[in-house]
């Protein structure tokens, strides 16, 4: 997983600009999330869901105005992968996703993680954690 500026999945491939960061801000900015998932050989043709929630330093959902009021801020969805013809056992099937999203109104000067769960199932390695500048003119 990567944060970047831009990302496109396109041909079982993912195409990423301003990959990397781990500092925006202060204000608000687009950005994009990475994903390079490998689905094990023998959960091809299976559904699989997944769930990113952004969460502060303190493990507390970051929350968004929406028409509901405010809620978490979570991204799910669902994939399936088939196994293509020539492709050797046991070979991991990689499923790139490439999610890009309008500015977000994330607090200056602080600390975030996007964590990532797969059907239910979560690791330390798939968190991207990243800071917000401090605002300077406010005051």
């Amino acid at each position: 997983m990567l944060l970047a500026d831009h990302a496109q999945a396109a041909e079982g491939k993912l195409n990423i600009i301003g990959a990397g960061w781990t500092l925006v801000g202060p204000g608000p900015a687009p950005f994009a999330i990475a994903i390079l998932f490998e689905v094990p050989w023998d959960r091809a043709n299976e559904q699989h869901r997944f769930r990113l929630e952004l969460v502060d330093s303190d493990g507390e959902p970051v929350l968004t105005e929406t028409s509901a009021g405010e809620e978490p801020l979570v991204i799910e969805g669902q994939f399936e992968v088939g196994r293509p013809p020539g492709v050797k056992r046991g070979t991991p099937l990689p499923f790139p996703l490439a999610i890009n999203m309008g500015p977000q109104p994330i607090a200056p000067g602080g600390r975030y993680e996007w964590r990532l769960t797969v059907d239910q199932e979560s690791d330390e390695d798939w968190r991207l954690a990243f800071s917000t500048r401090p605002d300077e003119g406010a005051a």
